[in-house]
């Protein structure tokens, strides 16, 4: 988002802030024309086109998608969800249909460790709150780690996807806009501001904001990220966990004639 925050790109757009599963909604209802949405969202909300090559992704440990539990994994009976990201969701029971052990009962809550736990053997916890927790206290599983530990591919979390209806009215280069608004936000001092201005709403030191961003998430839609996209896919039709997704539609770049 750095350029529509501190450049002139920010002023062709109305932007709001919402949780991913929203900006899901909003596209389907057709409240927002563009939105970042749960790679899962793909497989249920048709019309969408792909913006290529931007990414939230992990070819590591992502830290921010924890599974976290007060008992052994093979004495896990029901997992809490966090239903802020379905991607979340899905790949956490394609984790345990496939590799951690079946059979298990999944709950939606609210995002409340505390509560979570108190009620269930584990929860699904994403976002800052997963940054947030103690892990000395509980057994963990950083769930783009496990996934990665299985199929020997990245995880891809969410995407760009703009609505076919609105092309019409989009501008000519959109997909130039945000590739460079991700490219313009990777540069170092961008980064540094970043990591200074959410080291205290987030209660973590810069340093630990900044490897976050740096090492954990994977901002390219690349070659690798697709199969890793296309697998998940598959096995959460498999399971019943998604629909069948559709092929996958890119929205072009934009050419550049030359007098």
């Amino acid at each position: 988002m750095w350029d529509f925050e501190h450049s002139e790109a920010g002023r062709a757009f109305d932007i709001s802030y919402t949780l991913p599963s929203s900006c899901a909604r909003a596209l389907e209802a057709g409240a927002a024309d563009i939105g970042i949405i749960p790679a899962a969202a793909y497989a249920q909300v048709p019309g969408l086109m792909v913006l290529p090559g931007v990414a939230i992704a992990s070819r590591r440990p992502v830290r921010s998608i924890l599974l976290v539990s007060r008992v052994p994994v093979d004495q896990i009976r029901t997992v809490a969800l966090d239903t802020s990201s379905m991607t979340s969701v899905a790949l956490t029971k394609i984790l345990f249909d496939k590799w951690l052990g079946g059979g298990r009962t999944f709950i939606p809550m609210e995002p409340n460790i505390e509560k979570m736990l108190a009620a269930h053997d584990a929860a699904l916890v994403i976002g800052d709150p997963a940054l947030q927790i103690d892990r000395s206290r509980y057994l963990t599983l950083d769930l783009a780690e496990e996934w990665i530990r299985h199929t020997g591919k990245p995880f891809v979390f969410a995407f760009w996807a703009v609505r076919q209806d609105a092309l019409q009215e989009a501008p000519a280069d959109l997909v130039t806009i945000f590739q460079q608004s991700r490219d313009h936000g990777l540069e170092t001092a961008s980064l540094d501001r970043i990591a200074r201005e959410w080291s205290p709403r987030l209660n973590l030191t810069e340093s630990a904001v900044r490897f976050y961003l740096t090492e954990n998430i994977h901002y390219q839609l690349d070659a690798s990220c697709l199969e890793g996209l296309q697998l998940f896919y598959r096995y959460a039709a498999e399971i019943g966990a998604l629909p069948a997704a559709p092929e996958m539609r890119f929205l072009k770049v934009a050419s550049t004639a030359m007098a």
